[in-house]
């Protein structure tokens, strides 16, 4: 038997669960809106799983971190879907899409016929073995995406107390899963091939701090190098780690951050994509009538640099899903809404330390504040500067003012005269704007 909906949203992550929060504040009617997913919970924010949920003390568990939770909102429990008249269908996997006929197909033979589809299938983890790693299929090498792999983690964690790991990646994840680690006490190795961690958005200054930090944290930092091969015991639980370098590295845990994919692959062939992504308008709107696509699968235009971008963060995931929404019910009415207009938005949080980025990272940059890493309270921050203005502003330990004031400048782009006074004025310089 097939089942049919007004609305269906593709996907169980944080995109997923806010757009159908916004659903129901647009007063979606009993009945008219299902949310698929093929996790076996309902949709939650995922950042907490690199942090809160593996710490020794007081972890954070579900119910506690389901969406809205991570933005000041209530939190949305099985139950809210219920009352709201929202089927929440979980465990269950879409194995085909057929955008035309506007129906999905599951695993288990199940129809699903929409009128109007919000894909939120977000990323998958890329994994080692994929590249055909030897033995990278050896039991305790993790990865971090669903609730599922954190209780997996959480369990090796307990199961070899003042045990080894050896962090793959010196991304997100990798800097993230090292802090919890240590605070687990077990010994970390951190390994990656580039020259500095979290390339894609620090500079050689900034990474400076967070490694030396670390190091003092008692994190070993490998770099420019990669795992190519895994040894297990005889139980098959992992237990060396090759590096291309030569060099062994005992392990009784692996983790493995080495970026993600989008899940465009049940769409290919019948949606329009550019940069890895599902093409999308300011609305989310695709190519294909009736299909919007949010999240890490879209690739939209980013109004405040004239381009397409895919962004793969939480923020994006949160306010993409409420756009598309709001332009589905606005275009039902003859509305329409404004445009999206992001402000590029990244954070961290590890040990004592959390950061906050704003903007873009192109152009030179100028590094101002204390980034000592043996400073009792370190302070610091970066501004890039692209054909004289400051287009990006990143800090360490902002308070919520300052923070605010970063992002103002990401957003204002104000002329600089003087990179030198600029360094000099530091975060004064934000306040000002």
């Amino acid at each position: 038997m097939a089942k049919t909906f007004k609305y269906v949203i593709l996907g169980g992550g944080v995109a997923a669960g806010y757009a159908a929060r916004e659903f129901a504040k647009q007063g979606v009617k009993a009945g008219e809106l299902a949310l698929i997913s093929k996790e076996a919970v309902a949709p939650y924010e995922r950042p907490a799983l690199s942090k809160a949920y593996l710490f020794p003390e007081s972890p954070a568990r579900l119910p506690g971190f389901h969406v809205c939770v991570g933005s000041g909102g209530e939190r949305l429990l099985p139950e809210w879907y219920k009352e709201k008249g929202i089927e929440l269908i979980l465990s269950t996997e879409i194995v085909k899409a057929d955008l035309a006929g506007k129906s999905l197909t599951s695993a288990g033979g199940e129809t699903f016929n929409y009128q109007t589809l919000v894909i939120a299938t977000g990323s998958t983890v890329i994994r080692l073995t994929d590249f055909g790693v030897q033995g990278a299929d050896a039991k305790n090498i993790f990865y971090l995406r669903e609730v599922d792999d954190a209780d997996k983690l959480y369990e090796a964690i307990k199961g070899k107390k003042n045990g080894k790991a050896v962090v793959v990646g010196g991304g997100y994840i990798g800097l993230e899963l090292s802090a919890v680690l240590r605070l687990n006490n077990i010994d970390v190795t951190m390994v990656y091939p580039e020259p500095w961690c979290m390339p894609r958005l620090f500079t050689a200054g900034i990474a400076e701090f967070y490694e030396g930090y670390y190091a003092n944290k008692g994190v070993n930092i490998i770099k420019g190098t990669v795992a190519v091969g895994f040894t297990a015991n005889s139980d098959g639980e992992v237990k060396e780690v090759k590096l291309k370098d030569g060099r062994v590295l005992e392990a009784d845990i692996v983790v493995v951050g080495v970026g993600g994919r989008p899940q465009t692959s049940l769409f290919k062939g019948q949606v329009e994509e550019e940069k890895g992504g599902i093409k999308t308008d300011s609305y989310f709107k695709t190519n294909v009538s009736d299909v919007y696509a949010v999240g890490d699968v879209a690739t939209f235009p980013l109004k405040l640099y004239g381009e397409l971008r895919r962004v793969e963060h939480v923020d994006h995931a949160r306010k993409s899903a409420e756009q598309a929404v709001k332009a589905i019910k606005a275009a039902e009415d003859g509305k329409t809404v404004e445009e999206y207009d992001y402000l590029p938005y990244f954070y961290s949080r590890s040990f004592d330390l959390s950061w906050q980025f704003y903007g873009d990272n192109v152009g030179d940059t100028v590094l101002f504040g204390d980034n000592n890493p043996q400073s009792p309270k370190p302070k610091f921050g970066s501004y890039w500067i692209k054909d004289g203005k400051v287009v990006g502003a990143f800090l360490e330990s902002g308070t919520p003012e300052e923070n605010k004031a970063i992002a103002k400048v990401a957003k204002v782009q104000p002329p600089v005269e003087n990179v030198d006074q600029l360094a000099k004025e530091g975060l004064s310089f934000a306040s000002k704007i």
